[in-house]
């Protein structure tokens, strides 16, 4: 195989993001299979060429310049049911593996119904919504261990999955390939109407305007008790605490945010932990207006705000 021959130059990442900003890959390189992922690894070593894995291009933001190095997509997309299991390519569409589940009857993924994004992405960042997450319901990982030049299986304990993290996130050496998901049978009538409240939840709380989904992590109660034991009143006597967390939306709003605009890149009004693409929005107006919420969270609420979006080419 000559994995050279696969590889491109210049290609514009914006397009293969959910907010549709960014520059362009210095090279690029879209991946199928085991072998040319082996393959394409073997020439970033030659080349000594930095790398990024782009899954399905949600929770990102890629600089206005692009980058540097060779961006690897993976395209491995084979997914099957397999009883009360789902075998997945990190590179399938996480609607698809819902989808799956609700048509083979399977209760535990109902949570993830219209969250974009891919399963190897949701996988690395431990995705989440309405409670749930989907390390509850991760069985075994297949990734590609970059320095030892091979796959090994992690079980779900091995992931040491944390709030929106796992060893895949601390460890860019390990690129996750495949996943098994493992279900428990239900009534599909039930699923198909939870699924649906799921959605409709979702449109009825989140923009319809391109963005990367929740720019910051979530708060812990104790922490803002801690540094700003006023707000944490406010907030759980208006019943805003969720198993011991508070959205960074809620702490946004406090601020009197929501709606701001800088560039062509807004705040938005019905979730303020979404930034939104209006039209133009360039990398530079999301960083201003992400700098602006922590400066503002930090001087006047006395909480540190950290992002749950990832940097590419910064």
């Amino acid at each position: 195989m000559n994995i050279e021959e696969k590889i491109q130059k210049n290609i514009l990442l914006a397009p293969l993001t959910t907010y549709k900003i960014g520059g362009p890959a210095e090279y690029f390189c879209e991946v199928n299979n085991e072998e040319e992922l082996s393959a394409i690894f073997s020439w970033i070593k030659k080349k000594n060429t930095p790398f990024v894995v782009l899954a399905g291009g949600s929770n990102v933001l890629i600089s206005d310049k692009g980058v540097k190095g060779i961006v690897i997509k993976l395209n491995n997309r084979e997914i099957k049911l397999k009883g009360e299991r789902i075998e997945s390519g990190a590179g399938v569409d996480l609607g698809r593996a819902v989808r799956m589940a609700g048509s083979g009857s399977l209760v535990g993924f109902e949570w993830a119904a219209g969250v974009p994004g891919s399963v190897g992405g949701a996988i690395r960042g431990n995705a989440g919504c309405f409670g749930s997450d989907i390390a509850e319901i991760l069985e075994i990982v297949k990734a590609y261990d970059i320095n030892a030049d091979r796959f090994k299986l992690y079980s779900r304990h091995d992931c040491r999955f944390s709030y929106r993290g796992s060893v895949f996130k601390n460890n860019r050496n390990l690129i996750i390939w495949q996943a098994t998901f493992r279900l428990r049978p239900g009534n599909s009538i039930k699923i198909a109407n939870a699924m649906a409240d799921i959605i409709k939840k979702r449109n009825n709380a989140f923009p319809k305007l391109p963005s990367a989904g929740s720019v910051f992590k979530n708060l812990n109660i104790n922490y803002i008790k801690k540094n700003n034991p006023v707000l944490a009143k406010k907030f759980i006597v208006e019943n805003l605490v969720r198993g011991d967390m508070v959205g960074a939306k809620q702490v946004i709003a406090d601020l009197g945010l929501a709606g701001k605009i800088i560039g062509q890149a807004k705040i938005s009004l019905e979730h303020p932990n979404f930034i939104v693409n209006t039209g133009r929005a360039t990398a530079e107006d999301v960083v201003m207006l992400i700098s602006l919420i922590k400066m503002r969270a930090r001087n006047e609420l006395k909480l540190q705000l950290n992002e749950e979006i990832q940097y590419l080419g910064f």
